[in-house]
């Protein structure tokens, strides 16, 4: 038996109607629904895997470039490494994004066929996979976008 027990003060709780309110509105906002990865989420976390790999692979060929006589080689460099340059804004953007959002993602594990990453995602974790062949696929998509985009911005420059 506490001291409070005999006090009549502590037997209701009593709050406030504002109390309330604010309580409810900061679980709506914290609980259920939105401690998950949204499908958004989920879009930024696979576009954050891929932009390393396809940085990686703009380097490399930049890299075979260097070594053409092509005489085109010097336009050549200049485009790769301004899709090397979009490539690093997407990827500081989706990072200061999900930031924001408190996600973050790590490395689990790879299979023959399957890369596993540990996301933490509000106070939750989550396993996030990707089979190699999406990821081709998706990078491929992504180079065509990247390439698709400084071709407009070009052919926009050489048109007035």
């Amino acid at each position: 038996m506490s001291e409070l027990d005999g006090n009549e003060r502590w037997k209701t709780k009593m709050l406030m109607t504002e109390h309330v309110q604010a309580y409810v509105k900061a679980e709506q906002v914290a609980g259920g629904s939105n401690r998950m990865l949204t499908a958004e989420e989920r879009n930024m976390i696979r576009d954050l895997i891929l932009l390393p790999h396809i940085d990686t692979m703009v380097t490399k060929s930049l890299r075979e470039l260097e070594h053409s006589s092509s005489i085109l080689k010097r336009a050549c460099l200049l485009a790769g490494e301004a899709i090397q340059r979009k490539v690093m804004q997407d990827t500081q953007r989706l990072q200061k994004e999900l930031k924001q959002r408190n996600i973050r993602f790590v490395l689990d594990e790879q299979t023959d066929f399957v890369i596993y990453h540990k996301v933490f995602c509000r106070g939750y974790e989550e396993r996030f996979g990707l089979t190699r062949d999406v990821m081709r696929t998706e990078i491929s998509l992504r180079l065509t976008k990247y390439t698709a985009e400084l071709g407009r911005i070009i052919k926009n420059g050489f048109s007035t």
